[in-house]
């Protein structure tokens, strides 16, 4: 056993040195108004049972008719949100060592906002602006599928040089070691984005995106392909993966080779390989590490114990994000991403007990 001990010690002063502020996260604040619907309010907007959408003017009234005629709940969200949210709770000590940059109103979703990211310990700085008001996420649940409707309002309205150019604010990017952007900001502030990913690059710090939704991938490509070339670890589903893959003309609709595909595309830190990472569900995982691509089987869940998938993706991130600041092996990353995937799916909205059993 005395081999062992050196290993054990190591493994305890790993754990101690998590820093403050390690993990950078930067998105849409929004306040999730999630209810158990029926297809025909689905029908009345035309909305898929599974998909993500920006709110058209078409959606005003979604919003007071989910509240009028369904059992709604009210959760802190935001994807990115949601992720540095979940690593933090993965990571319980020290607190704030998540840190999340975003846009609200000064209004009472804005001070649920800010006191649901105080609760769970993650440090959230907002540019608080009053001309919108706080954006909202409407959440629709159909049996197991979740249909979102994104009005971003406050959120669309973050600026890099009001906000991240600050000098207190930038001090955070400074600090953290690992960033993560879902592909839903490219709709608000690209050139924020860009910004941190060229820091993270010059500095060799690791860089993540999400592909998010697949309208992201159709009508924003310009920005996202701009950032791509700094993308160390990509995340999406399979959904997005197809759609990514029309839309850079791969010509192929197997996950695998959509994954080994989008790892090669131009990479500026040449010292970091890209790591892509596409989560299908059920179904085991895709991810590239080296030059393999291997499947990695989710946590076996009984289906009766499905209470909500939304946030199933968020919390997948979180969990992976909540490995990879301790530069854990990509194995535990994932295993993690799983499990947290696997609590969040049997609660409602993205909920978590207080603490995770995740060994």
């Amino acid at each position: 056993m005395a081999a062992e001990e050196p290993q054990a010690k190591k493994l305890k002063l790993e754990e101690k040195e998590l820093s403050q502020n390690a993990l950078f996260g930067m998105g849409n604040p929004l306040l999730d108004i999630c209810a158990v619907v029926d297809k025909d309010l689905l029908d009345k907007y035309g909305l898929k049972p599974n998909d993500q959408i920006l709110a058209e003017e078409k959606h005003k009234e979604l919003f007071e008719e989910i509240v009028r005629k369904f059992k709604v709940e009210y959760h802190a969200g935001g994807s990115t949100q949601n992720s540095v949210k979940i690593a933090q709770w993965m990571i319980q000590q020290p607190h704030k060592v998540s840190t999340f940059l975003g846009c609200i109103g000064t209004d009472k979703f804005g001070g649920i906002l800010k006191k649901k990211a105080e609760e769970a310990h993650v440090d959230a700085h907002y540019y608080e602006q009053s001309e919108e008001p706080t954006g909202t996420c409407a959440a629709c649940i159909t049996d197991d599928n979740r249909s979102l409707v994104a009005n971003l309002a406050a959120a669309n309205c973050y600026k890099k040089e009001k906000h991240l150019d600050l000098e207190e604010n930038w001090k955070l990017v400074e600090k953290a070691k690992v960033f993560y952007i879902a592909g839903f900001f490219l709709t608000v502030s690209p050139e924020s984005i860009l910004k941190v990913a060229k820091h993270a690059s010059e500095h060799n710090k690791v860089f993540s995106l999400n592909l998010s939704a697949p309208f992201i991938s159709q009508f924003f490509k310009e920005p996202m392909m701009k950032v791509m070339p700094y993308v160390d670890i990509l995340f999406g589903n399979e959904t997005e993966a197809a759609t990514f893959a029309r839309e850079q003309g791969f010509e192929t609709e197997d996950i695998e080779e959509i994954a080994k595909k989008t790892q090669s595309l131009p990479k500026v830190n040449k010292k970091r390989q890209r790591i892509v990472v596409f989560t299908q569900g059920k179904d085991g995982t895709v991810v590239t590490s080296g030059n393999e691509v291997t499947i990695s089987p989710v946590l076996d869940i009984d289906q009766s114990e499905i209470v909500d998938t939304n946030g199933a993706g968020d919390a997948f991130v979180g969990g992976f994000l909540s490995q990879l600041v301790y530069d854990r092996p990509l194995e535990e990353c994932i295993r993690a991403g799983h499990y947290s995937a696997s609590v969040i799916i049997r609660r409602a909205g993205c909920t978590f007990p207080e603490k995770p059993d995740f060994h």
